[in-house]
């Protein structure tokens, strides 16, 4: 069975010499970009090779188009392919973060129409935990091509600014509830939320330990969430469309795949005045 949502870090170890699986790297600290390559450096999974957020995760910013716009793909299939990465491979995405920048890379590859794609559910915490061996080698990889077959999950500050108001289309906005409300805004502008926004905050897909919580639960919550709305009209927001990505994450693995990506979210959104703002301040 091809993995496309998940896997253990048991299920890793079994296939960490296979030449057709390939794991990636994605810790990032938005406040210190440079923190995830510097603890890559002291030490990673054993043939792990690196991507940053900021730097491949996401293209470049403009002062319009949010903190972490989209990459272009055939340049992002282009690093892939130089890591090896074929359409006959399977990607294990990591981070220390639950997931948070882990879930970007496999929305990416799914983006770029590759299925075979699946995030390490606890991360390198639980590798290491478990005294499994790390890495300080930088691994090398003959190049492959990634052909790209781009998908259609995402959608514009546009499309979500027509979508105010209709019954029929939900935003979900990943980020904590005090940010959602406007409160303690410390990255963005101007803090607030789109109107008729909701929140899931994207941690409350984990349980304590930082594992992905059973996909029996999270059904019930998104569901709630949705209240009888089709997955294909939600739109999964954040502060930068990273966070986003895990929503869109715990959706699939609680079986409601269909959602899209509003890849600018809440730094795009507030970047332009004329566009509405809501706040829950007391």
């Amino acid at each position: 069975m091809i993995p496309t949502t998940l896997v253990s870090s048991a299920q890793l170890a079994d296939r960490l010499e296979d030449p057709l699986w390939r794991v990636f790297d994605c810790r990032h600290l938005l406040s210190d970009p440079a923190a995830g390559r510097a603890a890559y450096a002291r030490s990673h999974l054993p043939g792990a090779f690196f991507l940053h957020l900021d730097e491949d995760l996401s293209g470049p910013t403009n002062g319009r188009n949010g903190r972490h716009p989209l990459p272009d793909p055939l340049l992002l299939a282009g690093k892939l392919g130089a890591a090896g990465v074929s359409a006959e491979t399977q990607v294990v995405a990591y981070d220390d973060s639950g997931g948070m920048f882990a879930a970007r890379l496999w929305w990416l590859l799914r983006w770029l129409g590759h299925a075979r794609v699946a995030v390490l559910d606890g991360g390198i915490d639980q590798w290491i935990g478990e005294g499994r061996a790390v890495s300080t080698a930088v691994p090398t990889s003959t190049p492959a091509i990634l052909e790209v077959d781009l998908r259609d999950g995402v959608v514009s500050s546009d499309d979500v600014l027509a979508g105010l108001g209709a019954q029929c289309f939900r935003v979900i906005d990943a980020r904590s509830p005090d940010r959602f409300r406007g409160e303690n805004e410390t990255l963005d502008a101007v803090g607030g939320h789109i109107p008729g926004a909701i929140n899931r905050f994207f941690r409350d897909n984990l349980d304590a330990s930082g594992h992905f919580r059973p996909a029996i639960d999270l059904r019930r919550e998104f569901l709630a969430l949705l209240a009888g709305i089709d997955p294909a009209q939600v739109v999964m927001s954040c502060g930068s469309g990273v966070t986003a990505c895990h929503n869109l994450l715990a959706m699939e693995i609680a079986g409601l795949p269909g959602a899209r990506l509003y890849a600018g979210s809440w730094s795009e959104w507030c970047s332009d005045p004329t566009r509405p703002v809501a706040r829950q301040i007391p």
